[in-house]
């Protein structure tokens, strides 16, 4: 959960066990369910701070776990440094790339380090799929592209993307061309990197400042 969401919860949250439910109970029910009320009023506001002190924590989590992504990201600077870590902190650097590019990610888990779907897309009402593949040295053959273009019509998605940090091989080009599938190099995603960490850092103009 977004970490503004998850802030945002834990006051709604307080406020409503805290005074909601006692006011309903206080003014809704008969007798016996305002006495109850008057009992449980003390409970209601511990179960109140305890609800407000998950979400927060919760809500910290995200915000350092987003702030260590896009950290990951602005650091890298070649294709060694994209080889960097193991699988699952590529799929989140990919992840985040999408990301600054206003794309909805979702971390399916499916993925694992063998293929699969790895992160699920979604912007202007149209669902994409990626395989994220950290192969170093081995390019990527035409079989994993046929296995996307499956999982394509199987979950009824829009598109394909398949990332990798090497290359594709010539069959694997043939096959995806004309179809729904996008195939990013390594190069092609370190240039992407570039391009979001140049906007990510530009300057905003005087003029929407003052706006």
């Amino acid at each position: 959960i977004p970490w503004p969401i998850g802030f945002l919860a834990g006051i709604i949250g307080f406020f409503f066990v805290r005074y909601g439910v006692t006011w309903v109970l206080s003014h809704k029910g008969g007798a016996l369910t305002q006495g109850l009320a008057q009992q449980l009023g003390g409970t209601f506001a511990l179960l109140a701070w305890v609800l407000l002190a998950i979400c927060w924590i919760a809500a910290l989590a995200s915000y350092l776990n987003d702030s260590k992504r896009r950290r990951f990201l602005d650091t890298r600077t070649t294709l060694e440094s994209l080889a960097a870590g193991d699988w699952r902190q590529f799929e989140q650097l990919v992840g985040e790339a999408f990301r600054r590019q206003g794309y909805a990610v979702e971390e399916t888990g499916l993925g694992g380090p063998d293929g699969g779907i790895d992160l699920i897309l979604r912007k202007d009402g149209q669902r994409t799929l990626v395989q994220c593949k950290q192969w170093k040295r081995q390019q990527i053959g035409v079989s994993v592209v046929r296995e996307m273009a499956g999982l394509l019509a199987h979950h009824r998605a829009q598109a394909v993307k398949i990332v990798c940090i090497g290359t594709f091989t010539p069959d694997a080009e043939a096959f995806a061309r004309d179809k729904p599938i996008e195939l990013i190099g390594g190069e092609q995603l370190l240039a992407m990197i570039q391009s979001l960490k140049t906007v990510e850092d530009a300057p905003v103009p005087i003029n929407q400042r003052m706006e």
